[in-house]
């Protein structure tokens, strides 16, 4: 199955209210290189001595890390460059909240900001 599909199939069975995923990504030690520079879009975090070989942080609707529309666009290039891999699945976090200083904001700002982050 592409990389990107199993991304989605993943995406899809999570709940609504997951915050961070965390992957690991193991591909066809021959395009390395090849991988290597695709995956930088998505902040891809290399493994040194590891049986995999890419870690990767996807943030649903904050955070500090690729948002999922990234990551889903990155493995679909590499699907596109033929480069074979297996992605699994290490940590799911759900039901954090994204905490803002709102402190001296006008009161218009602190609605439009609970209405973007109640959808």
């Amino acid at each position: 199955m592409p990389l990107a599909d199993e991304f989605q199939e993943l995406l899809d069975a999570l709940p609504s209210d997951w915050t961070d995923l965390e992957l690991d990504l193991r591909i066809d030690e021959e395009r390395y290189v090849d991988a290597a520079t695709l995956l930088v879009t998505c902040n891809a975090q290399p493994y040194s001595n590891h049986d995999w070989h890419f870690h990767l942080i996807v943030a649903h609707q904050f955070g500090h890390a690729a948002s999922a529309p990234t990551t889903h666009g990155t493995l679909r290039l590499l699907d596109e460059a033929g480069i074979d891999g297996e992605l699994i699945l290490r940590e799911v976090r759900a039901g954090r909240v994204e905490v803002t200083q709102m402190w001296g904001r006008p009161e218009s700002v602190r609605q439009e900001f609970r209405r973007i982050r109640s959808q």
